[in-house]
């Protein structure tokens, strides 16, 4: 009989489940059966560079957004595209998310596949084929599904195709502003909108209104282009517009959730309102931006501040010493291909030398100074007590794109057990 904590012999695989890059396709075991294993990061069972997510600091991030949400009376729908993880999907549903947010239609029928039935695509749907896999998940009654609008033209497109279909389909209007991304710009073309849902005869049924505030940085002009969008959809109501009871505002990406709160909890428009933010990194948080961002809304936030606690980053990616070619110079098994890098180079968190009894924290002189696709530049000190074979932990900035980079992610505890196993959809 195998070892327990060996693969071999596991439905005759001889690849291990936590490798990167099977994906779920031919894993040894199931998710449910990784803790069974008896896998530790710290007793080198798993092969690095491996990214990891910290068990205690998911369960953290999770209730405290929730939390957050809860006090201003608002929904959430996490942006499913930062994790593309089906088994945090069921976490962030569970604890009591409204839905899923995501950006394409490959990732709502990945979503559904895996049980997810309130989508809200913070995109446009755009394009035959991508309409016609919505249309198939639509067949289902027990799905819900909303897409965003902002052109004559797009809510032609969706009328001709959904209403040759027999179907209706949900939209939002979105928002937007000079220079930012898509969005309606002015009244001329916010009343062509109208005019072309009101042309599409239910096919196309308008639920509200949404905006993506990430575009600005100031928050002052932030404020005024939300409380745009409450003024909005108090029109559309007044107007009788709004075909769906409640009817939606949306906003919120994981930089200023709180603004968006605070003006859109105070929406009175008449009629029954699900207010919807759709931040998506606050499951991982991570060291650069995101962090950031959380340090201003824990200094100007009162309920952040009365929570007495913040978001934690739980993602890190793990990595050998692999050379120590000069005095000042390590090179660490990582590279562009496991960790983000676009939002600043990973960063030295963690050293642990297998064989010794715990992580001790990375000096502060650590820095990666430079990435290749496989190798990560590590300036240190002369003298620094750094081996070939050492573990370092690294964490992350932009954790979408760290993400992307692995089909399967083990869950540890504090200690490194492995307790469960992430698989990732991109």
């Amino acid at each position: 009989m195998p070892d327990r904590k060996s693969p071999s012999g596991l439905m005759a695989a001889t690849v291990h489940p936590l490798d990167k890059g099977i994906g779920g396709l031919d894993a040894p075991c199931a998710p449910e059966e990784v803790a069974a294993r008896g896998w530790n990061l710290f007793e080198e069972d798993l092969s690095l560079p491996t990214a990891v997510l910290s068990q205690p600091r998911l369960e953290h991030n999770l209730a405290w957004m929730q939390r957050f949400a809860a006090e201003y009376g608002v929904q959430l729908a996490p942006h499913g595209k930062t994790t593309m993880a089906p088994r945090l999907f069921a976490r962030q549903l569970d604890a009591g998310a409204w839905g899923i947010t995501l950006a394409t239609a490959q990732q709502v029928r990945a979503a559904y596949a895996h049980g997810v039935r309130r989508v809200l695509m913070a995109n446009q749907l755009v394009g035959r084929r991508n309409m016609a896999i919505v249309a198939e998940l639509l067949a289902d009654p027990s799905f819900e599904f909303f897409c965003l609008v902002d052109s004559v033209e797009q809510v032609r497109q969706l009328a001709a195709f959904f209403g040759a279909a027999g179907q209706r389909v949900q939209v939002l209007i979105e928002l937007g502003v000079q220079g930012g991304r898509t969005g309606v710009r002015d009244e001329a073309q916010w009343q062509a909108v109208l005019e072309a849902l009101a042309q599409a005869q239910g096919t196309v049924k308008l639920a509200g209104v949404e905006v993506y505030e990430g575009v600005l940085k100031d928050e002052a002009v932030i404020r005024a282009f939300l409380q745009r969008a409450v003024e909005a959809v108090h029109a559309l109501a007044r107007a009788g517009r709004l075909e769906r009871a409640p009817a939606v505002l949306s906003g919120a990406g994981s930089a200023w959730y709180d603004v968006v709160a605070e003006e859109f909890s105070k929406a009175d428009i008449g009629v029954p309102l699900d207010v919807v933010l759709r931040p998506g990194c606050y499951l991982t948080h991570d060291v650069g931006a995101y962090r950031a961002a959380q340090t201003r809304i824990q200094a100007s936030n009162p309920i952040a501040q009365r929570m007495q606690s913040s978001l934690l980053p739980a993602l890190q990616v793990w990595a050998y010493v692999q050379s120590v070619p000069e005095p000042e110079l390590a090179i660490v098994a990582l590279g562009k291909r496991d960790a983000a890098f676009d939002a600043g180079f990973p960063l030295p968190a963690a050293h642990f030398r297998p064989g010794s009894s715990a992580p001790a924290a990375a000096p502060e002189h650590w820095a990666i100074t430079g990435m290749m696709d496989q190798h990560a530049y590590l300036k240190i000190a002369a003298g620094d007590d750094l081996r070939v074979g050492d573990m370092l932990a690294f964490d992350i900035s932009h954790p979408c794109l760290t993400f992307d980079k692995w089909r399967q992610i083990p869950v540890i505890d504090d200690a490194g057990q492995v307790v469960d196993i992430v698989q990732t959809y991109f």
